[in-house]
């Protein structure tokens, strides 16, 4: 479980009690946290069709209709649990805007989706490419994508999630380790190995700015 800090474990105890005042508070200060995860996790083909923002507003509205879920989850820490409902909003979404496109879309692309979201490798290819640096790179941006797509799935799964975790929506390493049930300790290898093999792929792509990936 995320050791919060004093200010957070006060506003926790009050949200466990059920005051939406709290619930404001927590979620103002971890909003934009939040964001970049809708942002990192958000399909490439909703860009321009769906604001983060109005995820977040959702998000906002369904947590405080699931205050008494929060009550019964002792060990869950505040952000923690207002990412799981953001993310799950923002599964509703996808689904709203793209439903039978899904099946479709797949058949012509090489993106995964798992309950209406794209998977950990798509977004990290996503985003990866977005970093191309040079005109002529951009232009190429399709093709590079395809093969980041192709070398992060490669990956163990795990290992994708506790990069995309630290690294792209920055997470804390205690925070990885509550959304993933494992220890800490493995978390913080698991981070480290990653960071590795994607500075691996990133090498055999020109243009990218390897020292964005230090870890």
């Amino acid at each position: 479980m995320t050791n919060p800090s004093d200010g957070d474990y006060a506003l926790e105890q009050r949200l466990r009690a059920g005051d939406e005042t709290a619930l404001a508070e927590l979620f103002g200060r971890h909003r934009e946290r939040l964001w970049r995860m809708v942002q990192f996790r958000l399909d490439r083909r909703l860009l321009g069709r769906l604001d983060p923002e109005d995820v977040l507003q959702e998000s906002f509205l369904a947590a405080r209709g699931r205050l008494t879920h929060f009550q019964g989850r002792e060990q869950m820490s505040a952000f923690v649990w207002l990412r799981l409902i953001v993310l799950q909003t923002l599964v509703d979404a996808h689904r709203h805007h793209l439903g039978a496109q899904v099946r479709d879309a797949e058949r012509e692309q090489s993106l995964g989706h798992v309950c209406g979201l794209q998977t950990t490798t798509a977004a990290l290819a996503v985003q990866l490419a977005g970093d191309l640096t040079s005109p002529s790179q951009a232009a190429a941006r399709e093709e590079t994508y395809h093969l980041l797509d192709q070398a992060i799935a490669a990956m163990e799964p795990i290992d994708r999630e506790v990069l995309a975790l630290r690294h792209f929506e920055e997470l804390t390493n205690s925070e990885v380790a509550e959304v993933l049930q494992i220890q800490q300790k493995a978390a913080s290898i698991r981070y480290m190995r990653a960071v590795r093999r994607l500075k691996e792929i990133l090498r055999q792509i020109p243009g990218f700015q390897e020292e964005r990936y230090d870890g």
